[in-house]
């Protein structure tokens, strides 16, 4: 998958915040270079295919996209969860 097509497409698509933007393609490529959805589909994960399973997602918020997407994933296959976006709080 191709990064800078990738936020491109995103951008262009959901209008997203930066950070927001940042995060989704950080994880989405680590999704994609992990190998994990393309043994579990049989097909490699496409910026296209990305961008049309983000725009089922019923939230209007690129993160809450991204992880409904996720979610679904980990409901049908199982070792998702990891790719979620989570906030993080420093103690």
């Amino acid at each position: 998958m191709n990064r800078a097509r990738l936020e491109a497409s995103l951008r262009e698509t959901f209008g997203p915040e930066p950070g927001s933007l940042r995060v989704v393609v950080r994880q989405a490529m680590d999704l994609a270079e992990s190998g994990q959805y393309a043994d579990d589909t049989g097909t490699e994960l496409t910026v296209a295919e990305l961008v049309e399973h983000l725009g089922d997602a019923p939230d209007e918020r690129l993160v809450d996209r991204w992880n409904w997407w996720v979610g679904s994933l980990e409901l049908a296959y199982g070792g998702y969860a990891e790719f979620e976006v989570r906030r993080w709080q420093a103690e």
